[in-house]
């Protein structure tokens, strides 16, 4: 059985990080553990105000440690929300203890969304980010990050619109020393929604669509990049994992639709979970 290990926080409500990630990749059937960076009441999105916050960057050199006694390994190492300077260190040195010749390693480069920086990161963390996604096999960045790693206007990057233009940004992205990289909500066709990825091994250059639906849905981010790591850890090539990512995504928002006044902090996933299992069955083992 295939083992991955997420790195990102835990908000105990909200469905959105780990509560995404773990059950999401275990549906897939991909052993998950979980390492929280933090413990957040609420997640931070529209909606929520007030939310508690407990940071567990002291806690991630004791786990680390535990681990290397018990000999545990992982066939991939997945991060999502990353607090701090500090905590993108403490990420790097676990991945430098656990990571082998055969470990995939995947940065969700979390830092902001619709052109604006989250709350609490700054220039400095931007260049601890940098860092981070340049020991990376494959990188997952939305406009907004895309533009934050390469330093462009965030309306430059958005803007882009051509499978010529895209692609120089997934080309530039691996640049920082990953070797492969996958730009989400890019799709030329506004009828459509997406995402493009570039790897830098072969130069192969995709784009994988579904229908769009308007609005804003949180989490769809956290459930597309643990499905694109959960299916490359089964050993799905980058094309097939990144199609099952979309069409996992775009069934989770219209299962949502229906309840969408209810359900203003995620996405309805937890239906579509038995579909996206069958889909796994042929990889699994494999």
């Amino acid at each position: 059985m295939k083992r991955l290990v997420t790195i990102q926080d835990i908000s105990c409500f909200g469905k959105c990080s780990l509560t995404v990630a773990l059950p999401v990749i275990s549906a897939m059937g991909v052993e998950t553990a979980v390492i929280p960076t933090a413990v957040l009441s609420t997640h931070t999105g529209s909606g929520f105000s007030g939310y508690t916050f407990h940071d567990l960057t002291s806690d991630i050199p004791k786990i680390s440690a535990h681990w290397k006694k018990l000999g545990l390994k992982f066939d991939t190492i997945y991060t999502g929300y990353i607090g701090s300077c500090e905590q993108i260190e403490v990420v790097k040195r676990f991945i430098r203890d656990f990571r082998t010749d055969e470990t995939l390693v995947v940065v969700d480069p979390v830092m902001g969304d619709a052109g604006r920086m989250y709350a609490g990161f700054d220039a400095k963390f931007v260049e601890s980010m940098h860092s981070l996604c340049s020991v990376a096999d494959c990188i997952l960045p939305n406009a907004t990050e895309a533009a934050l790693l390469l330093n462009k206007p965030y309306d430059e990057i958005a803007g882009c619109e051509s499978p010529e233009e895209l692609r120089e940004i997934l080309r530039k992205l691996t640049g920082l020393g990953c070797k492969n990289a996958v730009f989400t909500g890019a799709c030329s066709d506004p009828a459509l929604n997406g995402a493009a990825a570039y790897s830098a091994l072969n130069e192969d250059f995709f784009i994988a669509t579904c229908e769009n639906i308007d609005g804003s849905y949180h989490s769809t981010g956290d459930i597309f990049s643990s499905v694109v790591s959960g299916g490359m850890t089964l050993g799905m090539e980058l094309k097939t994992a990144v199609e099952l990512a979309v069409n996992f995504t775009h069934d989770c928002i219209k299962a949502t639709q229906p309840l969408r006044e209810e359900m203003f902090y995620s996405v309805r996933f937890e239906p579509c979970l038995g579909e996206l299992a069958k889909a796994c069955e042929g990889f699994i083992d494999n």
